[in-house]
């Protein structure tokens, strides 16, 4: 008869301990990374029209987000803003005057909208809301714009996402939501430009679809090993107790 080899429990335990590591710390990378408000999509052409969406995800397992606050930016003023409602939310738009008055499409901007809030719903855990927003011309003389904001909480805690999200190598903790701003033309030149013969940019979504593929894939290992982790340890207690 072929040798029966029982796994020793200890084994099993440590298996089991490691694979529910692993799987929380996949987790874990996760939820931080996808925590943040942000502005989608993330460019747009300077001096045009363009409709953002700002990405609200709620952070807490005890609370629900009841309000959103968003402000734009007065040096680089916007002369026509208007947002999509929301269903089950109330929206307020304020302006305010300007320091000094910008010359737009022949004539002065002396007072622009100044901030957004959004209230009266409910962002529950695990969920997220998107708020619309149209805006434009937008600024001609700038390569971004940033538009801090505030998000409360049930039981009034409020977090503030108002810090300058730099070059985006050391992101700070409370960025501020970011859209950067390409020269006009700039992306119909690169289509059309001679370089557009070699298609060097198809690489970029095949880079894209790879890396999003591989955390998938790192993802499912982890929970893989956690699931394994934990039966494997269940066996060996079960295999503990019958022999006591």
């Amino acid at each position: 008869m072929p040798a029966v080899f029982a796994l020793p429990t200890v084994s099993a335990r440590r298996l089991s301990t490691v694979g529910a590591l692993a799987a929380l710390s996949v987790f874990g990378l996760a939820t931080a990374a996808s925590a943040h408000v942000t502005v989608n999509p993330g460019t747009a052409e300077q001096g045009g029209f363009t409709k953002v969406s700002f990405r609200v995800p709620n952070e807490r397992d005890d609370a629900s987000t009841t309000k959103v606050q968003v402000d734009l930016p007065t040096d680089t003023p916007v002369a026509f803003v208007s947002v999509r409602p929301v269903p089950g939310w109330t929206v307020k738009v304020e302006k305010s005057k300007l320091k000094t008055p910008v010359e737009m499409e022949g004539s002065k901007l002396t007072e622009a909208v100044s901030r957004i809030t959004w209230s009266g719903g409910k962002i529950d855990a695990g969920q997220f809301q998107e708020f619309d927003v149209s805006m434009g011309p937008l600024p001609s003389n700038a390569t971004r714009m940033l538009f801090k904001a505030e998000q409360t909480y049930t039981g009034g805690e409020v977090v503030k996402w108002d810090q300058d999200p730099g070059d985006g190598q050391n992101e700070p903790e409370h960025p501020a939501p970011e859209l950067k701003l390409t020269p006009k033309g700039a992306a119909q030149a690169a289509a059309t430009g001679p370089t557009a013969q070699v298609k060097p940019a198809a690489a970029a979504p095949a880079e894209e679809d790879a890396s999003d593929g591989t955390a998938r894939v790192l993802g499912g290992i982890g929970v893989a090993v956690g699931v394994i982790g934990l039966g494997v340890g269940g066996y060996g207690l079960s295999r503990a107790r019958s022999r006591a």
